[in-house]
């Protein structure tokens, strides 16, 4: 499936779970609420995916979890704050790198609500 399409998919699935909620609750109700939506959307969607850091192909230097993984193509991170800040892209950015993946969505479900940044492993220069 292509990205832009996918990455549309999934956006569309967070306005509905923010349409049904609201702003307020914590990212866990979020994350539950997607992977419901995306389910049913038809999509494959691994919840709190294991992923290892490492450095040089070889030495292990940690584990973490991305929030969701759809279609084994786009990493997800969901936030539930006033407002995304430069530090929440960073750390998406740097999960793909780790994950070797090359997009990702940061969503917040936020007071007015959802905000989408797409973040690529690679620059990529905005589209007119």
């Amino acid at each position: 499936m292509e990205h832009e399409k996918l990455t549309h998919q999934i956006i569309g699935c967070a306005h509905t779970v923010f349409n049904k909620l609201g702003f307020g609750f914590v990212e866990v109700i979020y994350r539950k609420a997607m992977v419901i939506e995306l389910t049913r959307d038809g999509l494959k969607v691994e919840e709190e995916k294991p992923l290892e850091v490492r450095y040089d192909q070889d030495e292990l230097l940690g584990k973490f979890s991305v929030d969701l993984f759809v279609e084994d193509i786009v990493v997800v991170e969901l936030k539930s704050v006033q407002q995304i800040i430069v530090e929440h892209e960073v750390q998406l950015v740097n999960y793909l790198k780790a994950v070797r993946k090359d997009i990702g969505l940061l969503v917040n479900f936020g007071p007015s609500g959802v905000e989408v940044k797409r973040k690529y492993r690679k620059f990529r220069p905005k589209q007119e």
